[in-house]
């Protein structure tokens, strides 16, 4: 029951999402333009509809560069692209799969450059992504949540939204131990 808008910068993928056709395997096409068709789901690129959102997820790829260790490129050019719409008062959750330190050394700095102030105008939270690809039986929903953030309000609100939509919230300690707990997962 919540409405969602989601950001890319590819428009050929807004516009496949805008005429119900889902590139993501786990989502039927008519799964999707029941969520287009009632409006609960608008994908844009404009990137300054940001300021309409009250959480913002970030769940973007980090593939392996040539060293074996992950490309953050796309978590800094998120960043950069959301970093002059935010308002007071939002959640940002980072879900990309990265290492320890990254929601908090590198995704942080970058959006401390607008006027606003963590812990008590912006709250950040990192939650990594989880699926089991291939297995029916579990789907989003049925499989528990980590979830770290950068202050206990951070770590409370991300929990709240999370327990909406997930069976199980796991509140741990700080962003890093939740990055830790991904990498532990994958390994």
């Amino acid at each position: 029951n919540f409405h969602a808008v989601g950001f890319d910068i590819d428009n050929s993928k807004i516009k496949a999402l805008m005429n119900g056709n889902s590139y993501v395997s786990h989502i039927e096409d008519s799964e999707l333009l029941a969520t287009i068709n009632k409006k609960t789901f608008i994908p844009t690129s404009d990137f300054a509809r940001i300021n309409e959102v009250d959480v913002i997820i970030i769940c973007v790829p980090t593939p392996l560069n040539e060293n074996q260790e992950p490309d953050l490129s796309y978590i800094i050019s998120t960043g950069e692209l959301i970093r002059p719409h935010l308002k007071t008062n939002q959640l940002i959750i980072l879900e990309s799969t990265t290492y320890p330190g990254t929601s908090s050394e590198i995704l942080k700095p970058i959006l401390q450059e607008c006027d606003l102030e963590f812990s008590k105008d912006l709250f950040l939270a990192y939650s990594p992504e989880r699926e089991d690809p291939g297995n029916p039986k579990y789907k989003t929903a049925n499989i528990p949540k980590v979830v770290g953030g950068d202050c206990t309000k951070a770590c409370e609100l991300a929990c709240a939204l999370y327990d909406q939509i997930v069976v199980e919230t796991v509140s741990v300690s700080s962003m890093e131990v939740a990055e830790a707990v991904k990498l532990t997962e994958n390994i």
